[in-house]
């Protein structure tokens, strides 16, 4: 690199230029005995994997206020139990969580309706009950992801919003 004319240099040193190293490390190669090889496993209860999905939690916390809860339903199970619904969006789109994902997830169960139906409350009373305590109610949490149908996944906010709460059946696959 150059140096400013004021910095004062030793003109017997020989100027730097770029070597290679002693050394050149192979390359990394997966040799993990856990690591999965090939696609991704589908099943029952694995999930919707994708990039940084911690960033949903983040994204819960600052939707928190806006939800709005019956009588009997707890805002930790609605933040729960619609997690995974977004997860699940944001993995078919392969990418992380956006605010979005979980917009439509909350939308469709009528977590930010001031009058949902009462059938919906119904549902989501049963449906929801104890997902706030995932270590527990993993399983519960699981039927919930899975119970939305696909076509409710590949929906834009504005179409979700349209919908309710007109077709929140059709939305939330009940």
């Amino acid at each position: 690199m150059a140096a400013p004319k004021h910095t004062p240099v030793n003109p017997t040193d020989r100027p730097r230029a770029y070597t290679s190293p002693e050394f050149v490390p192979a390359p990394w190669t997966n040799t993990r005995k856990a690591s999965v090889t090939g696609r991704q496993p589908r099943a029952d209860r694995l999930g919707h994997p994708g990039p940084d999905q911690g960033y949903v939690l983040k994204l819960a916390e600052r939707m928190r206020p806006r939800i709005k809860v019956s009588a009997g339903e707890h805002v930790d199970d609605a933040i729960q139990g619609c997690i995974g619904i977004a997860l699940r969006r944001a993995s078919h789109f392969g990418r992380a969580p956006v605010i979005h994902d979980l917009d439509i997830a909350l939308t469709i169960w009528g977590y930010f309706l001031d009058t949902p139906p009462a059938e919906l409350v119904a549902v989501r009373k049963s449906v929801f009950a104890g997902v706030g305590n995932v270590v527990h109610h993993y399983v519960e949490a699981r039927q919930i992801v899975d119970m939305v149908p696909e076509s409710t996944i590949i929906m834009t906010p504005e179409m979700v919003k349209k919908a309710m709460p007109n077709s929140w059946r059709a939305l939330v696959g009940a």
